[in-house]
């Protein structure tokens, strides 16, 4: 698609008409230009009452939070959760989160000495992110398993409407019951911040905005590092060169996680933004009010930005960081310190503990996900191999 044009034309879920920009420059110039919104009242089809309440995008549109808010509004909500996610208060998390990774790999060591094979995605790469996102948001235990298949539902493009529509509503229903827990028993958590949270005008978080803020962030803040996490250990695992690389530090750890990133991005199409005005990407016009998706796999894979050979892992590629799969502008990711600290305890501790770790099955006969926003597969077999002697 990449090769007939930075912009495509495609047709979302419910034949709704929706582009792409899926190539690196265009893509970046997108993202921040000012003509471009997050508001779904810039949305026509839906200000048209075209879309229906269970079509399966429509909470990425809707949802109140800061990743549908433009300028003051979304100004107002980041400032409120930017302070817990600074790169000072992330690596004061580090200790928390290599207790944490040591623990699973515990786990993970306990099944591997019975001569099992390990299922690496539900038992490491998705409970990390998950206890870190919930103990930082202060979501109990007896709430997380039930957020995490909801999660799942919200971020899939294949349910149905009944599905999608009573998905959300459930959803909506368990993070008000985490926040009147936290009301109730304030603690040093950002639920807790938030609902006491004021602006010097004295406006209050709203309770739509305050459950929008901890859908996004329980939803952003697990499955994408999940995704993150599991494609590095699949990729390293098909490129044992990279792997050995890293073990001569002749790369790092860091930058297994920028060229993951790069090659098999988390999120393949994040919903949504809209022109406010017809606009012309890259020659192409894209007419106002269409939903646009930001096409991250293809911007990662883009040779006009990353050389001929972007389609190969290699973890030694100059200019580390230069892409756009943590977005760009206004609405980067505020999360991303954390995610990147996450993915680099978890591989290093992870390959470090079990150097012989490899892949179960054939990278090719996991089973993707069936939506097209996450970007990973649905299951990670391997087998651990013998511990390292030394920890």
């Amino acid at each position: 698609m990449r090769e007939r044009g930075a912009v495509a034309p495609v047709v979302l879920p419910g034949d709704v008409p929706g582009a792409l920009v899926l190539g690196h420059d265009a893509l970046r110039e997108f993202l921040a230009h000012p003509d471009v919104a997050k508001d779904a009242r810039h949305f026509t089809a839906l200000a048209e009452g075209r879309i229906p309440p269970g079509w399966p995008l429509r909470t990425f549109a809707t949802v109140r939070g800061m990743t549908t808010a433009d300028g003051e509004d979304h100004r107002r909500l980041r400032s409120l959760v930017s302070r817990a996610f600074t790169v000072r208060r992330v690596e004061a998390l580090r200790p928390r989160v290599e207790r944490i990774v040591d623990e699973l790999l515990d786990g993970v060591a306990g099944q591997a000495a019975a001569g099992d094979v390990v299922e690496l995605r539900a038992r490491f790469a998705l409970p990390l992110p998950m206890r870190v996102i919930c103990e930082l948001f202060g979501v109990d235990e007896e709430f997380r398993d039930r957020l995490h298949h909801l999660s799942s539902q919200v971020v899939s493009t294949g349910t149905t409407p009944q599905e999608a529509l009573a998905a959300n509503q459930e959803m909506v229903r368990v993070l008000a019951q985490v926040a009147a827990v936290r009301a109730e028993k304030p603690g040093d958590d950002l639920t807790s911040a938030l609902i006491a949270a004021r602006e010097e005008g004295g406006d209050r978080l709203g309770q739509e905005e305050l459950i929008g803020t901890l859908i996004l962030f329980v939803v952003a803040g697990h499955e994408t590092t999940l995704n993150l996490i599991t494609n590095a250990v699949r990729a390293l695992c098909g490129h044992r060169d990279q792997l050995a690389l890293v073990r001569a530090d002749d790369a790092t750890w860091a930058d297994v996680v920028e060229e993951t990133l790069r090659w098999d991005s988390p999120v393949s199409y994040f919903p949504f933004r809209y022109p406010t005005r017809d606009l012309t990407v890259d020659g192409t016009v894209i007419p106002r009010g269409t939903p646009v998706l930001a096409g991250y796999s293809g911007a990662g894979r883009d040779p006009a930005a990353h050389g001929p050979d972007a389609d190969r892992f290699d973890v030694t590629r100059p200019g580390r960081g230069r892409h756009l799969s943590l977005g760009h502008g206004a609405h980067y990711c505020l999360g991303a310190p954390l995610a990147r600290m996450e993915a680099t305890v978890a591989l290093e501790r992870l390959f470090s503990r079990f150097p012989d770790l490899d892949l179960a099955v054939p990278d090719a006969e996991l089973p993707a996900h069936a939506g097209f926003v996450g970007n990973s597969v649905r299951r990670l077999p391997v087998r651990p191999g013998p511990e390292a002697r030394e920890r």
